[in-house]
């Protein structure tokens, strides 16, 4: 079989998933499944850019969706106008202080020499701290208090949600660029760690700064893209089109804005795997892909590896972080306490690696295949241990014990399913061309 043939089958064996899941389950399911496997790929793209372009070693993923999904917040709600007259102000001063702290102490690190340059710095950020504390914190306090139970923040900029997904790339590509410049020098397992840390420190930051986004209070009913549900219903021509197709309004509803979401996310995943496949195939792909294979080599040659590790790690966090913000936007809510590790760190890595590291169209089949598995995997497996369970007694241990096993199929098979594909296929389902 031709490599194009298989790798064509592959992506029509989800496509067979996924048809079969709306013709069993019903096609409300298929589309959820469809929407979150397109922003699945969409992070396993950036992971991708990171990972099998340059070999950037990058574990705090959930740390740039967070920043995605708190762009969606900041562009699309509203400002809540009494939050800014007791203290939006002041806490934006409060963070210019903070900022300019960090920019003093750097200056003076770099002009000053000796014993001069440790007893200066650390005066500056000791200083800076608690001017910086000064300042912000009773302006916290005071927009924090204002009508906490829907509020407590200074809401956003009421602008279309789907600002959002560039501004939250460029939320996660600012964020990287502070990451990169004080990380990218260290080797690869300590890059690891700095940035699985730094992911939780932005994790930390959205769970308890209430005036920034409601941190574990949540922000719900954000702006759609796509048309609400009971405005459909409401539409008489809509409800008469899909009587037509044999479709009651409120199924029809339902389908109609999934649909949306899916063309949306098909088209923001098509742009970023054809800029990515033309980064690849460009003299500056295969600068990256020599970097990658040997650092010492590209350097002798002139190349300024650190410069373009900070490249790629730019570019590959403002597409997951453009992902963030898409899946904030199919969500509806920001939901900081859900940023958990599995979900966005393990299994995207899972979609990389079962896909093809290094190859653009295999990240985007890790990530289609692996979220379908994600979703399917626990009730599937329910039904297999209900069947391997019905000759036992009800009420026995070791029928409760297997029905209650279900639970873990998930982390059971992502580990299976690893483990066959790094066997059989160490490359991934569609390797490294």
């Amino acid at each position: 079989m031709s490599t194009t043939l298989r790798d064509t089958a592959l992506f029509g064996l989800v496509a067979v998933l996924l048809i079969g899941t709306g013709i069993i389950q019903g096609w409300n399911s298929a589309l959820l499944i469809l929407n979150m496997g397109l922003i699945s790929a969409i992070m396993a793209l950036g992971v991708n850019l990171q990972w099998g372009f340059a070999g950037l070693f990058n574990i705090g993923v959930m740390g740039f969706v967070a920043l995605g999904g708190l762009a969606a917040v900041l562009v699309s709600t509203d400002p809540v106008p009494e939050a800014w007259a007791v203290g939006g102000l002041r806490i934006i001063m409060g963070l210019i202080l903070g900022a300019a702290t960090v920019v003093a102490a750097v200056f003076a690190q770099k002009r000053l020499e000796g014993r001069t340059k440790t007893i200066v710095t650390l005066a500056i950020l000791v200083g800076g701290f608690f001017l910086f504390r000064a300042v912000i914190d009773p302006a916290k306090a005071a927009v924090e208090a204002v009508n906490p139970a829907s509020t407590g923040n200074l809401g956003g900029l009421n602008l279309p949600i789907l600002l959002s997904w560039p501004v939250g790339g460029l939320l996660a590509a600012g964020a990287a660029w502070i990451i990169g410049k004080t990380a990218l020098g260290l080797r690869s397992d300590y890059l690891a760690i700095a940035t699985l840390g730094i992911a939780e420190i932005i994790i930390a930051v959205l769970k308890n700064e209430d005036w920034l986004a409601r941190g574990v209070k949540n922000v719900i009913g954000l702006d759609r893209p796509v048309p609400y549900e009971i405005d459909l219903q409401k539409d008489p021509g809509f409800v008469e089109r899909a009587a037509s197709l044999g479709l009651d309004p409120v199924t029809a509803s339902t389908l109609y804005t999934k649909l949306g979401y899916a063309i949306l996310f098909t088209i923001v995943l098509v742009i970023l795997l054809w800029l990515a496949q033309k980064a690849l195939q460009s003299p500056w792909g295969r600068m990256m892909r020599a970097i990658r294979d040997n650092e010492m080599a590209a350097e002798a040659m002139g190349k300024d590896v650190t410069a373009r590790h900070l490249q790629i790690f730019i570019l590959g966090s403002a597409i997951i972080g453009i992902a963030g913000a898409m899946m904030t936007t199919l969500d509806g809510q920001l939901t900081p306490g859900t940023y958990q590790p599995l979900r966005f760190t393990f299994l995207v890595w899972v979609m990389v690696i079962v896909g093809g590291s290094g190859n653009n169209f295999g990240a985007v089949l890790g990530g289609m295949l692996i979220w379908w598995l994600w979703v399917q995997v626990e009730p599937l497996g329910l039904g297999l241990m209900n069947i391997l369970s019905s000759g036992l007694e009800d009420g026995s241990a070791l029928k409760d014990w297997m029905i209650q096993s279900a639970a873990h199929m998930r982390l059971l098979t992502m580990g299976l399913v690893l483990l066959l594909v790094l066997r059989f296929s160490p490359r991934g389902l569609i390797p490294e061309r």
